[in-house]
């Protein structure tokens, strides 16, 4: 390691013993004697925040780490199943209640990259940020035009040389996890990092984002499920994003939910619909659905409507990603772990020689416990952590390209827990899959095809009779050329026939006159000679030809 990086890691274990964070390791455990061995080394490193809880200890240990650790905090924060309630309450607040930084400082980074001063187009600048994350911080204002209402989305000022040191970090932790320990190779750690690296760099660029939103509201456009809010281009750039205002009830707070009268069943299964309408349909997922992202409509509460923030991270997949997702979703539903395993095998995540048999046995023992249970008897969590522990045994790798997806579908959950625990979430999305698979291999599919192939061929009819006429000419050219190559390879193979029949009679006149020169006669011997010496040059002559 560089001395970059050993001062990084250093930090990061300060911080984290600083503020307590060993209680989280367990005491009675096998694989942490050696971490609490190397705490006790530390020992100048005490807990200085004692007197706070361990989860607010955990939320602004993460927070002071930066946008790297924050964004971890918030995936942890929707898996409400798997940490207690003191510590998912915290992290919670990692979604937009992050410190923010001076609004001065935000107004100027704003009036640098638009070119002149906010008064120049808006009224009524907050310098009180509305919400502060852990890569940017909004400001409320109006367009000076309209007077309509908007919000202005800057970049944190000095992020990058922070979120680079991390990444160079996490880099050369997963280069040493690979090398040293044969077992995590299979789950590509450096690959993780690297699609890691890519989603978190993307959301630097504040372009990239408008250009997400513009794309999942063209999607959604007069959808009763999900809204996504209009941005204003004109005033959007790298480090600055304008979009309009909205106001909705923020999808963590139940209580508000309930006093609106929201239907949390309509609404718990539209987000499991929106989530693969978007993989499915589109190909296009939001892929930050953290609470902090999401709102609610306020209007029609009976019909609730989701609200979609904060585009900067979006997950695409190509039609076998789609297909082989599909077909595994619905062998799961289906209980068909044959078939999970046979897909499984086809696709390459595991190798070839798996045995079928024991690979089905093995899914099944995992996954059948899942069925027939409300989804808050269910921790996916666990099942994860018992499917990879399966997937060790044979050999499974982790499909880098599948990370935002799988890291969504933990979003997806932990949102449907804490809106309606009831909620079966395979029996509300079996159905859209099954109409999709029709889509894709049943008669409907065969119509689509033509459909969007029509425009194409309407394009290219005027030209049949050319092109037919231009192939039949190729043919019968081509038809020619093949006629000659096959006559000089029956000439050339004549020729190499005549070569090998005069060496054949030079080599035996030449061993007959050895024998001649033993007669009384010479004469013959030099005449076999001459003539021996004659048919070989005829032969060097047929193959030189």
């Amino acid at each position: 390691m560089t001395l970059a990086e050993l001062k990084r890691l250093y930090r990061i274990i300060k911080v984290q013993l600083e503020y307590g964070l060993d209680e989280l390791v367990p005491q009675q455990h096998q694989l942490t004697k050696a971490p609490l061995l190397a705490r006790k080394s530390l020992f100048w490193l005490k807990n200085r925040h004692a007197d706070k809880p361990l989860g607010e200890r955990l939320r602004l240990a993460l927070q002071e780490l930066g946008p790297v650790w924050i964004k971890f905090g918030q995936m942890m924060s929707t898996r409400r199943d798997l940490f207690p309630v003191h510590i998912a309450d915290q992290l919670a607040l990692l979604q937009d209640k992050v410190a923010p930084f001076d609004g001065q400082l935000a107004r100027e980074q704003m009036e640098k990259a638009l070119g002149g001063s906010l008064d120049t187009w808006f009224d009524d600048f907050d310098i009180t940020p509305l919400a502060s994350a852990s890569i940017a911080q909004v400001h409320t204002a109006k367009l000076k035009s309209s007077g309509r209402e908007i919000v202005l989305k800057v970049i944190r000022p000095d992020i990058r040389p922070v979120i680079d040191a991390d990444l160079k970090l996490m880099y050369r932790m997963a280069r040493i996890v690979a090398k040293t320990l044969p077992e995590a190779r299979r789950l590509k750690p450096v690959e993780v990092v690297r699609e890691y690296e890519k989603t978190l760099l993307d959301e630097l660029d504040l372009r990239r984002e408008a250009a997400n939103a513009i794309q999942l509201r063209r999607n959604f456009e007069a959808s009763e499920e999900l809204y996504v809010p209009e941005i204003i281009t004109e005033f959007s750039n790298e480090t600055v994003m304008v979009s309009e205002r909205i106001y909705g009830i923020q999808v963590s707070d139940l209580d508000s939910l309930n006093a609106n009268g929201t239907n949390m069943k309509l609404l718990a299964e539209r987000g499991v619909s929106v989530f693969f309408t978007q993989v499915f349909r589109d190909s296009f997922f939001h892929a930050d659905m953290h609470p902090g992202n999401v709102f609610v409509n306020p209007e029609h509460p009976d019909n609730p409507q989701w609200i979609g923030l904060d585009c900067g991270i979006v997950g695409t997949l190509n039609s076998e990603d789609k297909r082989y997702l599909a077909e595994n979703f619905l062998a799961f539903f289906n209980r068909d772990y044959r078939r999970v395993a046979e897909l499984h095998v086809e696709s390459g995540w595991v190798p070839r020689e798996t045995n079928i048999d024991e690979f089905e046995f093995a899914i099944r023992i995992v996954c059948e416990p899942i069925f027939a249970k409300p989804l808050c008897e269910i921790s996916f969590g666990h099942v994860l952590l018992n499917l990879f522990n399966t997937a060790r045994r044979f050999n499974m790798e982790v499909q880098p390209q599948l990370v935002l997806l799988q890291k969504t579908l933990l979003y997806v959950e932990g949102l449907g827990r804490q809106l309606y625990p009831q909620l079966d979430l395979w029996e509300t999305a079996k159905p859209f899959l099954e109409k999709w698979m029709m889509n894709q291999v049943g008669p409907q599919a065969v119509i689509n095809a033509v459909k969007d192939r029509a425009p194409f061929w309407a394009e290219k009819l005027p030209e049949l009779p050319e092109l037919l006429y231009d192939s039949l000419k190729q043919g019968k050219v081509m038809n020619q050329r093949i006629d000659a190559l096959y006559q000089g390879y029956r000439d050339s193979k004549r020729q190499q026939a005549t070569g090998r029949f005069l060496f054949g009679v030079g080599a035996t006149l030449i061993v007959c006159s050895t024998i001649l020169l033993t007669s009384a006669d010479q004469r013959l011997a030099y005449g076999a000679v001459a003539i021996g010496a004659v048919c070989w040059l005829l032969s060097w002559r047929a193959y030189r030809r």
